[in-house]
């Protein structure tokens, strides 16, 4: 199963590749999102859900043309209803391919020539529209998801038995109350690389409006359920939303967030939300969020 996919995504991950001391577009690699989503019942001509995934390279450096070095947090932004994801080891050691490129009379040129190869790149190989900027460490504290409170404080730990390590959404249970907004995150969720096996961390964010209530309990055991699971990142989000999607009624608002700690200096944080979600200013948020996650004091 998956062929495609993991064919594609084993063309670097889990080898050991030099990489190029020169600027490099062709160590990109495009991944497909289609079979992830036809194993899950996601239409991928009609998306039950809206999106983006959100990528923070920490470690993004260049230099000028007379070598002065310049290091940047590098965001970059592509819609889910694009065709494919890069692939991050590819996105790696193409970013690391700039690390000893010249560009640039000085550092707001040489940023901006940056910028504008990398969109170009970027949107060639997945076929999409793909946004680049670069953060200053000078953001503004703010504090984030506020609203939001660890599913855990509504559980009853003793009471928990957690006996299953792969997705399973017969776990979840929902109940009927009052329309209400609930603000949920959990902080412990683990799921692994499809192809190399290594673990990945971290905190999913939920939001939902609705009559029904899903169980805390369930809901936790269903987010334990990840920690065997094989996926990327953007998979594992969409999986989680389309498994609450299916329990909500159709005009209810869902909103499910990933956000995985970083490896190798990039983090993913893919986001999808359903029609109604106010979504405004939700992106500033994953940039800080992701900050923070990550150990950066601002």
């Amino acid at each position: 199963m998956d062929n495609i996919t993991d064919k594609t995504a084993s063309a670097l991950l889990g080898k050991k590749v030099s990489g190029s001391d020169k600027y490099d577009p062709s160590l990109l690699v495009a991944v497909p999102r289609f079979e992830n989503r036809e194993r899950y019942g996601i239409d991928n001509k009609n998306l039950p859900f809206g999106g983006f995934d959100v990528w923070h390279a920490y470690e993004f450096s260049v230099m000028t043309e007379n070598s002065l070095p310049v290091t940047r947090v590098m965001k970059l932004k592509y819609n889910c209803d694009s065709n494919f994801i890069v692939e991050s080891k590819s996105l790696k050691l193409y970013l690391n391919s700039f690390n000893m490129s010249r560009f640039g009379k000085n550092i707001k040129e040489c940023l901006s020539i940056c910028k504008t190869f990398i969109e170009k790149d970027l949107s060639e190989k997945l076929q999409t529209k793909v946004e680049v900027n670069f953060l200053e460490y000078e953001s503004r504290r703010v504090d984030i998801f506020s609203e939001f409170k660890n599913v855990m404080d509504f559980v009853d730990e003793s009471e928990l038995r957690i006996t299953q390590f792969k997705e399973s959404p017969e776990l979840l249970s929902v109940t009927e109350g009052e329309p209400k907004e609930h603000y949920l995150m959990f902080d412990s969720l683990r799921s692994n690389c499809r192809v190399t096996h290594q673990p990945d961390f971290g905190d999913v964010f939920i939001y939902y409006k609705s009559s029904k209530v899903i169980e805390c309990a369930s809901l936790v055991k269903y987010l334990v359920s990840f920690r065997s699971e094989y996926h990327f990142h953007e998979e594992c989000c969409e999986m989680i939303y389309k498994r609450l999607y299916d329990l909500l009624d159709e005009d209810d608002e869902l909103f499910v967030c990933a956000l995985y700690t970083r490896r190798g200096g990039i983090d993913i944080c893919p986001a999808r939300w359903s029609d109604g979600v106010n979504i405004e200013d939700v992106e500033p948020l994953l940039d800080l969020t992701a900050f923070a996650r990550n150990g950066i004091k601002q």
